[in-house]
């Protein structure tokens, strides 16, 4: 299966003024253990994330490099890897489709993966990540880390249902897992 993560809420911990640094990537509890165990059962792991601090000139690409490489080895360390980390840098006033909540990353993991989509998972914390999911036609998971309770508070529209909902990645990825080895759906939710 290809697991799509969004990062920012769901593998570290959300900042209302963006990861600028590798010392501002705090990640949540469980997140890179999580992922290592998505690895030891065989599946592809790709994260999907709209970077527009990049866009918008607050950091550069060389700076969200080494983020990203504190992040790939956080999760080295628990055993695990990611497969990618596809980044669209777009600030939202030029937006292009590989900015969520369109589907452009998405469908380029999972043509790249040679995945199905109705195989592969969109875990997120934001309604843009579900439309993204849901435009690609991917099954979705909800964490509540991040902006997740808000995102389940402000009610979900019909056009992402259904969404299963976890506390966290870490709790998602242990519901994937036991939906995989009992040959249920994990995203039997609301």
């Amino acid at each position: 299966m290809l697991v799509l993560l969004d990062r920012d809420g769901v593998l570290n911990e959300d900042r209302d003024d963006s990861v600028k640094t590798p010392e501002e990537l705090v990640l949540i509890e469980g997140s890179v253990e999580a992922v290592a165990k998505l690895k030891r059962a065989g599946h592809v792991v790709v994260v999907v994330t709209n970077q527009s601090v990049v866009g918008r000139g607050i950091i550069n690409r060389d700076t969200l490099d080494r983020i990203h490489e504190k992040l790939s080895l956080a999760i080295s360390r628990a055993g695990g890897r990611l497969d990618d980390i596809l980044v669209c840098p777009d600030p939202p006033w030029a937006a292009s489709g590989r900015r969520k909540p369109a589907p452009g990353m998405l469908n380029e993991a999972i043509s790249r993966f040679a995945a199905l989509p109705t195989e592969t998972v969109m875990i997120g914390d934001t309604l843009r990540d579900l439309q993204a999911a849901a435009a690609a036609d991917c099954r979705r998971i909800l964490v509540l880390s991040g902006k997740g309770q808000e995102t389940l508070d402000a009610g979900l529209p019909d056009e992402v249902r259904p969404v299963a909902v976890y506390d966290d990645l870490a709790a998602a990825s242990d519901g994937l897992l036991t939906a995989q080895a009992s040959g249920g759906s994990p995203t039997a939710g609301k």
